[in-house]
């Protein structure tokens, strides 16, 4: 018996390699080398490319495309329809494009429609809004959103927006969540780019 599930529409290429638990869905395509880690739930008409990495307890949501170059770390999610790239110059006719990678780290969240440009890492716990379109690096916890996106703030590990300062450290702030209660530090240099991100019109 199978410790995974497929569903009879979907196609998982010779070599493709499925972790216990995870459930693939309607009309997805896994091709080779793909490697999907355990316990993940891979929604309808999810497109994932030749040798991308994904993580354990990851959740795609339906319509997501993962193209090659593309690593995602445990516990993320991704919501219907958000997209990542995998080359900054395209054109139709370039036979000798430059593959540009692009990292998602633990439990971050990414909102439905979001467009991933690729090249950039997407931090820790970091939440990406509904619709953006993210074409630099997010901070762990950070929270972006708009086209291009922008640093708005910070959210806990529950997800909600951090507002409580509660102490400074050399060079972190802590963050106390008034929803969960748990603390987060943030990096001073990451607040410091939220303040001058957020002067800007």
């Amino acid at each position: 018996m199978a410790k995974y599930f497929i569903h009879p529409t979907a196609i998982v290429e010779e070599g493709a390699r499925i972790g216990e638990g995870t459930r693939i869905w309607h009309f997805v395509h896994i091709r080779k080398g793909a490697k999907i880690g355990k316990n993940c739930n891979i929604g309808k008409g999810v497109y994932i490319d030749v040798n991308v990495e994904i993580g354990n307890n990851v959740k795609i949501q339906n319509f997501v495309s993962i193209y090659r170059g593309v690593k995602i770390e445990d516990d993320v999610f991704i919501g219907p329809h958000a997209t990542f790239t995998n080359d900054l110059y395209p054109r139709s006719f370039n036979e000798d494009w430059e593959l540009v990678p692009t990292l998602v780290k633990k439990g971050a969240s990414i909102g439905a429609n979001a467009t991933i440009v690729c090249g950039i890492t997407i931090g820790e716990y970091a939440m990406i809004g509904a619709g953006a379109v993210v074409t630099k690096d997010v901070p762990p916890f950070g929270l972006v959103y708009g086209n291009p996106a922008r640093l708005r703030g910070f959210v806990c590990y529950c997800g909600r927006r951090l507002e409580e300062k509660v102490k400074e450290e050399e060079n972190y702030l802590v963050f106390r969540c008034s929803y969960c209660g748990k603390e987060v530090k943030i990096r001073r240099e990451d607040y410091e780019r939220f303040l001058q991100e957020s002067q800007k019109k």
